[in-house]
Formats: structure tokens, C-alpha cells, sequence
């Protein structure tokens, strides 16, 4: 009796064993990607839009004043995350030996998550704004209203 009962124990885990052995494990599906369409941005100031732009110096001190905006094709007006503004701006520099001036450039920059910029930058600007200086509106991250972060084409002003 006791073999018996042996084998029946026995031929009950091989069962077992054999079962779990011979179980094939499900594919895993994975839901197909949802293609994501990125709508064409356009980079903003005041009237003036495109990647870079000419004015005058009196056109751009009253640009640097406004907001920057972020609009679509369908005229869809995008919350800024973040943004880099840089100006360079011309200067000299004197040779204290020989006393000779050499003009040079300048460059100074930093980013920010408001929009216009602060009022330092604007009272700089507008005091010091030079033909031949540029303003750099760069690294334009932008939320769309899924809460998406996307990048805003660059806006360069080059002062005639």
C-alpha cells in the first residue's frame, strides 16, 4: 500500500511538473504608438515674426517691451515653459599702453520663464541699442494643452 501511494504521489508532481513545463508563456501586446502630428509654431514679437528679422533701433526698443507669443497654423496661442534671450551688443575696448581703441562684441544672456522680458533687460536695451546689434530669442520651449513640451523656432532682430 505505501508503494502504492508513493506512486501515486510521484505520478502526481511529474503530472504537475510536466504541466508547468509545458506552458508556453502569452506574448506580451504592446499597444501600437500613437503617431504624434507636432503642429508648424511661429515665434512672435509684437508684428514681427520669422527667424530673423531687420529693424530699426527705434522699432526694436519698442519690440523688446512686448511679449513674446507662440501661435499654430490655426492661430492656437501656446503657454511658454521656458525661453533664452541674448544680447549682443558692440563696444571698444583701449590699449592703456598705446591708448588705441579696438571696437569688440559683447555678448550677454540668460534664460527666462516669463514673458516680456524683466525690466532691467528692457532698461538696458533700450538705453544702449546699437545699428549692427542683434537680440536672440532662442530655445523656445513651449506647452501645448495636453501638457506637452515642444520646441518654438528661434527669433533673431539684427539692428540696422
Amino acid at each position: 500500500m505505501l508503494v502504492f501511494k508513493s506512486s501515486v504521489v510521484l505520478s502526481c508532481l511529474l503530472a504537475i511538473t510536466t504541466l508547468a513545463v509545458a506552458q508556453k508563456p502569452k506574448p506580451v501586446v504592446k499597444a501600437a504608438a500613437q503617431k504624434i502630428i507636432l503642429p508648424k509654431l511661429k515665434t512672435a514679437l509684437g508684428n514681427r515674426s520669422d527667424t530673423m528679422v531687420t529693424v530699426s533701433v527705434d522699432e526694436a526698443t519698442k519690440l523688446v517691451t512686448l511679449p513674446l507669443t507662440i501661435t499654430d497654423d490655426k492661430k492656437a496661442v501656446y503657454s511658454i515653459s521656458s525661453y533664452q534671450c541674448m544680447y549682443r551688443r558692440k563696444g571698444v575696448t583701449e590699449n592703456e599702453e598705446t591708448g588705441k581703441v579696438t571696437p569688440i562684441t559683447s555678448m550677454v544672456a540668460d534664460i527666462f520663464k516669463t514673458t516680456p522680458l524683466p525690466e532691467i533687460w528692457k532698461k538696458i536695451i533700450t538705453e544702449q541699442l546699437k545699428p549692427g546689434e542683434e537680440i536672440f530669442f532662442f530655445d523656445v520651449v513651449v506647452k501645448n494643452a495636453e501638457g506637452r513640451l515642444m520646441f518654438a523656432p528661434n527669433l533673431k532682430l539684427q539692428i540696422q
